[in-house]
């Protein structure tokens, strides 16, 4: 199960500006206490003739698209080609990777988004890492704090992974789709290239190339790809 949770098993580290944050965890999200004191170290050795210095500890690609009515906090760091739209809301402690879309109505705090990952419809993305061209549908959201306020578990088949954080929201893997209005459960781990039925509420980890429908009903994408041809 480790393994499966390895950061180079979820995502791709040629995918991200921030790849070198993964170099000594065992973990990924071991990562999130770490993310705003590296950013503003990575920022501070960006070049001047590729990105803006924009307020305190923010730099944006010279090439990114942001929207006169974003509000962008720092540290925060945002890639080249990226798309900030209307009213996206970067509350700081942030990496957006390159091509990657933050939409109307979007909170982003703490968390990192490797290259072309889309959060483009009202979402919120806290204390949470969204891998390689992951995507998450209209109204979906990563919830980071228990109601309880108790620190955060990873739960497998098998075991409970004691994090020792009180926020931590989703790890998504690489072409992780999320449909919309979905919630992630506080310590969701979601492999890489599964996809999330809409309006889900999702806990605990869920396998790579997987369907994800309810918690009882989670299919290998091979396995349904074979029903279908049925």
């Amino acid at each position: 199960m480790r393994e499966l949770l390895n950061p180079e098993r979820l995502f791709d580290m040629s995918k991200s500006i921030a790849a070198a944050i993964f170099a000594d965890v065992g973990y990924p999200w071991e990562v999130l206490p770490e993310i705003g004191a590296f950013v503003v170290k990575l920022g501070q050795s960006l070049s001047e003739d590729e990105y803006e210095r924009a307020g305190k500890d923010v730099w944006i690609a010279r090439d990114a698209i942001v929207a006169p009515t974003a509000s962008i906090a720092g540290p925060t760091i945002i890639d080249h080609g990226a798309e900030i739209r209307h009213c996206a809301f970067i509350r700081g402690k942030a990496v957006i990777g390159k091509g990657c879309v933050v939409g109307n109505s979007v909170e982003v705090k703490n968390a990192i988004l490797f290259d072309n990952a889309q959060v483009p419809h009202f979402n919120y993305v806290g204390d949470s890492v969204l891998g390689y061209r992951a995507h998450m549908g209209a109204g979906a959201v990563t919830s980071n704090v228990k109601s309880d306020k108790s620190l955060v578990t990873v739960r497998t088949d098998d075991r409970v992974i004691a994090t020792n954080l009180r926020k931590f929201g989703a790890m998504l893997g690489d072409y992780a789709e999320i449909g919309c209005n979905s919630v992630l459960c506080p310590g969701a781990i979601i492999g890489r290239g599964t996809t999330v039925y809409p309006t889900s509420c999702v806990r605990g980890f869920v396998p790579e190339h997987s369907v994800y429908k309810t918690q009882d009903r989670i299919v290998a994408k091979w396995d349904e790809a074979k029903k279908d041809e049925k």
